[in-house]
């Protein structure tokens, strides 16, 4: 069977990202510099041939997801198994603020421990990864000799990245997730393999002018 041709794209840049606030799946929409990141995307990936592009359903990634469609004249697909990793009563708050109230918690989760849930309604890291699996390679599967785009979140980023590589969900992250980057990776039913990870020669190559479309 031919391969799916993947390429996975973190959200642009929102106000939350600038203060490390946590996200999860509330929904905050992308600030002036995620615009623009996601208009340079669409750009840089305007001479793909995509098939299809899926999307996860929160804003600052499906607005993303739209600049990228726009410029490949094809519609957004959305769908909610690519959101972020819930994490439950931690949404809202920076890391700093959750060791400070509950550093018991702060510590699982500084420790990656697998198992370990966010109260209130939070994801595991297993949890996260088999949702992330499903989702993709269901996505991939419809797809095969095509490429597709898979616009989602740093946490399922993260996950592809260690499902591709063969590495633990708790092993120590080594790698990039910026925002706006494109990450390509290929799909068998036999599972993920990385072709190339965090390139944004497409955001480092233009000064920062919010008049600029394409």
């Amino acid at each position: 069977m031919e391969a799916t041709r993947i390429i996975a794209v973190r959200h642009g840049e929102t106000a939350w990202n600038v203060d490390a606030r946590i996200q999860g799946q509330l929904d905050i929409q992308l600030n002036d510099t995620g615009r623009w990141q996601a208009r340079r995307v669409g750009h840089a990936l305007a001479g793909e041939q995509l098939s299809a592009i899926y999307s996860s359903d929160l804003g600052r990634a499906h607005e993303t997801a739209r600049a990228i469609g726009e410029a490949a004249g094809i519609p957004v697909i959305a769908h909610p198994g690519l959101r972020e990793r819930r994490f439950g009563m931690f949404e809202g708050r920076t890391f700093d603020e959750i060791q400070q109230t509950w550093p018991e918690h702060a510590q699982n989760w500084r420790k990656r421990i697998p198992e370990w849930e966010p109260p209130e309604g939070g994801e595991s890291l297993l949890q996260l990864r088999e949702r992330v699996s499903r989702t993709v390679h269901d996505l991939a599967s419809r797809h095969t000799g095509e490429l597709i785009a898979v616009v989602a979140h740093g946490g399922v980023l993260d996950t592809l990245y260690r499902i591709a590589t063969g590495q633990a969900v708790n092993s120590p992250r080594t790698w990039q997730l910026p925002n706006g980057a494109i990450n390509r990776l290929l799909w068998t039913p036999e599972g993920f393999t990385l072709v190339g990870w965090s390139d944004t020669q497409h955001l480092e190559h233009a000064a920062f002018d919010e008049n600029t479309s394409f």
